[in-house]
C-alpha cells in the first residue's frame, strides 16, 4: 500500500498488519513475510528502514518470521507484506459458510478512509489521527482466536472494499441475506462530520457505486451514513458470523480484549433476499 501515516514506523506497522489480516480472517497463525517494497531512488534511505523496522514490530508480535523480501524502484513509496500462514485444513473459516440465524459481529470501527483523507486535506485533528493509527496498527489476531474457539461460522476482513462491499461477498458466497444495523456499527466519532463536509475518498464512493444495487437502505438511514458504510478501511475488522447461541459469549470474551473493545452485534443473517443485505437504522 502507500502511506497512509505520516510516520514511517507506524505506516510500516499499519501495511504489516493489513498484511497478516488475511490470515487472521481465515482462522490461521501467520508463519513467514516477505517484504514487498516499491521505492523512489533519490528517496532517503533511512525512511525505508524505519518502515522495515516497524513491518518487523509486527510480525515479531504475530509471531512470525521476516524471511527476505524484494525492492523495486518506483516513482511512489509502497510497502507490504506477503505472508503464508497454517490452519487444520477442517478448521478454515471462509466467507462462505454463513447459515441464516448467525449474527453479525464487528470488531473495529469504520471510517479510517474518510478521517485519512481530512489528514491529507491538513482537517484532522491529532486525537482523530492518533485514534485511527492505534486502530489500523492493531493485529487481528486475537479476534481471530476468540471467533475459532467460538466456533464461528463464517469471517472476512473489512478492508478496501468498505463494510457493505465484504459483507456483500459474505453474503453472496454463502447464499443468504443480510441484515445491518446503521446504528449498531461502530464508527470513529469523527467520521461522520468529516463525511458531511466533503473529505470521502474516492475508494468510498466506488464502493457506494457498486453495492448500491444490491442494497436496500431503509428510507430511515441518512446519506452520510450510507457513505459510512462504504468508507475504504485500511487494517480494518473482522466482520464475523457466528451462531445465535455462542453470539454473547463470543463478544463479551471480544469486548474483554483491549484491541477489540469496540465489538458490537451489527447485524444478522436470514433466508429472506440471499445476496442481498438490508440497511435499517
Amino acid at each position: 500500500m502507500t502511506p497512509i501515516a505520516d510516520d514511517p514506523g507506524i505506516f510500516g506497522e499499519i501495511a504489516a498488519a493489513n498484511s497478516l489480516s488475511d490470515v487472521y480472517a481465515m482462522g490461521g497463525a501467520p508463519l513467514t513475510a516477505l517484504n514487498i517494497v516499491g521505492w523512489p531512488a533519490k528517496m532517503d534511505i533511512s525512511i525505508l528502514a524505519s518502515i522495515l523496522e516497524g513491518g518487523a514490530r509486527k510480525v515479531k508480535e504475530a509471531d512470525a518470521v521476516i524471511i527476505g523480501g524484494h525492492t523495486i524502484k518506483d516513482e511512489e513509496v509502497k510497502y507490504g507484506l506477503s505472508v503464508t500462514g497454517l490452519i487444520e485444513t477442517e478448521r478454515l473459516v471462509t466467507a462462505n459458510g454463513a447459515r441464516a440465524g448467525d449474527v453479525l459481529i464487528l470488531t473495529k470501527r469504520i471510517g479510517t478512509g474518510i478521517i485519512s483523507t481530512s489528514l491529507k486535506k491538513g482537517e484532522a485533528p491529532a486525537d482523530a489521527v492518533e485514534a485511527i493509527n492505534n486502530s489500523m496498527r492493531a493485529l487481528n489476531r486475537r479476534a481471530s482466536e476468540l471467533m475459532m474457539e467460538a466456533g464461528a461460522r463464517a469471517c472476512t476482513d473489512v478492508t478496501g472494499f468498505g463494510l457493505l462491499g465484504h459483507a456483500l461477498v459474505m453474503a453472496e458466497q454463502s447464499g443468504v441475506g443480510f441484515r445491518i444495523s446503521s446504528r449498531k456499527v461502530p464508527v470513529f466519532v469523527w467520521a461522520s462530520a468529516f463525511a458531511t463536509r466533503g473529505f470521502v475518498p474516492g475508494g468510498t464512493k466506488a464502493n457506494y457505486e457498486f453495492v448500491n444495487p444490491k442494497v436496500d437502505f431503509d428510507s430511515g438511514v441518512g446519506e452520510t451514513e450510507r457513505i459510512l458504510l462504504c468508507d475504504a478501511q485500511t487494517s480494518g475488522g473482522l466482520l464475523i458470523a457466528v451462531g445465535v447461541d455462542r453470539a454473547d459469549s463470543l463478544l463479551g470474551a471480544l469486548r474483554s480484549e483491549p484491541d477489540t473493545a469496540v465489538s458490537a452485534v451489527v447485524g444478522d443473517v436470514v433466508k429472506e433476499h440471499p445476496g442481498r443485505i438490508r440497511v435499517t437504522t
